[in-house]
């Protein structure tokens, strides 16, 4: 498999990472205006780092665009003599739709939209995959490729922008929950080091005992909770200051704010 990754910024950084690590690949080339900028990267005679796009699109079989999203548009129109039906076009640029993309490279064309988050710089990433085409062999190759960095869905895209916020918001709200839980832990009497560990490993562990089992999160509480013991009064006390509501609510405006701006650009 010859890959390119057109812009590789923070988080196309990340995802040539998680390919070299795997080294599921027989060619690998990386783009950027300044390629200095990737001076930290192995050295592979299989890894090309160049700032030339065309290059770089015409050596390769799976075209990954991790550009910002003003650039996308300009990038395409630009490349899109080089880019042939045979190829896999993978886009990680929020709010760029299929129908955008094959409006400018036309029909015919192999397009897959992923979600990843920034979880994805520690291969944890929950990423959400789109495609417009029923080719099998071209969606697995995008699975294969984001499940070296994590875990994938495949979902339609019209659930993209609520996956933004479930899976790309979500990691701040996460870390919301467990700076408070911190918080709380330094109140209880633990140094912030302390707490902050007690917080990150726990929420870790409650994740994967729902990872591993396939519970649901109230089968797991039932376990932990007791009649008139600790557990449950601490519950009903965040679920009597909505709790629930509150991050319910917070995700809701969230998905408001992201389809106000898609309108917006519109």
């Amino acid at each position: 498999m010859k890959i390119a990754i057109i812009g590789t910024g923070n988080l196309g950084k990340s995802i040539a990472k998680g390919l070299i690590k795997s080294q599921n690949f027989n060619s690998l080339y990386l783009t950027k205006r300044n390629v200095s900028e990737l001076n930290d990267l192995p050295k592979h005679e299989n890894i090309i780092i160049t700032s030339n796009n065309s290059e770089a699109i015409q050596n390769s079989d799976v075209l990954i665009f991790a550009v910002q999203p003003k650039q996308l548009e300009e990038i395409l129109f630009q490349s899109k003599k080089y880019i042939n039906k045979e190829q896999l076009v993978i886009s990680t640029i929020t709010g760029f739709s299929i129908e955008k993309i094959e409006h400018i490279l036309g029909q015919g064309f192999s397009i897959i939209r992923a979600m990843p988050n920034t979880a994805i710089a520690v291969e944890k990433s929950m990423t959400c995959i789109s495609a417009n085409t029923n080719d099998s062999s071209k969606i697995t190759i995008a699975e294969s490729i984001f499940n070296q960095l994590g875990n994938s869905m495949i979902i339609p895209e019209n659930l993209m922008q609520a996956a933004t916020v479930v899976c790309a918001s979500g990691i701040a709200f996460w870390m919301r929950l467990i700076r408070a839980t911190t918080q709380a832990a330094i109140q209880l009497g633990f140094d912030a080091k302390e707490a902050q560990e007690l917080a990150m490993f726990t929420s870790e562990g409650a994740a994967n005992l729902l990872i591993q089992s396939g519970n649901h999160p109230e089968q797991e509480i039932d376990k932990v909770t007791t009649p008139k013991g600790c557990t449950i009064e601490g519950l009903n006390e965040m679920e009597h200051k909505g709790l629930s509501s509150s991050l319910i609510q917070g995700m809701v405006a969230s998905f408001n704010k992201i389809n106000t701006i898609k309108k917006e650009q519109i």
